[in-house]
């Protein structure tokens, strides 16, 4: 773990330049990649109103910002990039070629003692690196936007990830402040967007069922469950309710939740009507503005919230 200084991260976009950032905060050296210096130069503007928005909520000090920022290099050539790092993470688009090929590039160019991370929420190690050599190196470090502020880290092992790799990972996320989640084995989705994806499709069938509106549906699972989710997982909340209840309870519901392995329609019908949420300025819900500027308007307060729930749980 001592060895571990150098860290390479492997796009710079959504996911990328947070990640770099949380290394960054820990002193950590950052070798930050993209395909231009526009995209890089971005990345740390945003990363910069992270850090600013983090002093804001007093989790930050002024001070430090420019320390923070001279801790992340920003390179076009990926064999430079990861030439020193003794651990890499990818965090480019969700596109199972693209990452093939990168991890095949990676594993040339690469040291030996490297441990070649991917952020991936989709393809399991047996795909996307099927054309890496070392693939006991290989392990899925999957974090969650906004990745510079949800604790949650999930470690997933390979069929051929070694202990070391895979405990390595686990600690060094610790190390860093995260809350790393160990997946035993590969299965679709990992561990937690499983979970999240059951939600979302209950949800949406209540709402085609016209059950509940969009208004009603989030305020009914944040102000409810979602609120005593952050202190108590699922597991635990039913073994203090009683597992007795969550019995009958289970038995009495389960004939009614939506099962259908499609996609709900009233999500196919969106998305054909190209009412993409915030990016369109029309989802389930609507919005004054489109693009970027509503976006960066939503994520600050988004990112305000989760900071001001985090510093109290950390009391």
């Amino acid at each position: 773990m001592r060895e571990i200084r150098q860290i390479a991260v492997i796009g710079a976009g959504l996911m990328g330049h947070g990640i770099a950032q949380t290394f960054a905060q820990k002193d950590y050296s950052v070798r930050l990649y993209d395909l231009s210096y526009p995209i890089l130069g971005k990345a740390l503007d945003q990363i910069r109103s992270n850090l600013e928005t983090f002093v804001e909520m007093e989790l930050e000090v002024k001070e430090r910002i420019e320390s923070v920022l001279s801790k992340i290099r920003c390179f076009v050539d990926l064999q430079e990039a990861v030439r020193e790092a003794q651990f890499v993470i990818e965090a480019v688009p969700e596109d199972l070629t693209l990452k093939m090929d990168l991890f095949e590039m990676l594993d040339r160019y690469c040291s030996p003692e490297v441990i070649l991370a991917s952020n991936t929420s989709t393809f399991p190690i047996s795909e996307f690196g099927k054309k890496a050599k070392r693939k006991e190196r290989l392990v899925i470090t999957h974090w969650f936007n906004p990745p510079h502020i949800v604790p949650a880290v999930e470690v997933v092992r390979g069929k051929n990830t070694t202990e070391e790799v895979f405990q390595l990972s686990y600690e060094l996320m610790k190390k860093i402040g995260k809350r790393p989640i160990r997946v035993l084995k590969e299965v679709p989705g990992f561990l937690i967007n499983r979970i999240q994806t059951a939600m979302f499709r209950e949800a949406l069938s209540l709402l085609e069922q016209g059950v509940a509106g969009p208004e009603d549906i989030d305020a009914g699972v944040s102000g409810s469950f979602g609120l005593r989710l952050a202190v108590s997982g699922p597991l635990r909340t039913s073994d203090m309710a009683g597992l007795d209840l969550w019995y009958k309870g289970v038995r009495g519901l389960s004939p009614h939740f939506y099962s259908s392995i499609e996609v709900p329609r009233i999500l196919e019908e969106k998305v054909e009507r190209g009412e993409l949420g915030l990016k369109t300025g029309k989802g389930f819900f609507e919005y004054e503005q489109k693009e970027a500027s509503a976006l960066s308007k939503h994520s600050k307060e988004r990112d305000k919230k989760l900071l001001s729930l985090l510093k109290v749980l950390s009391e």
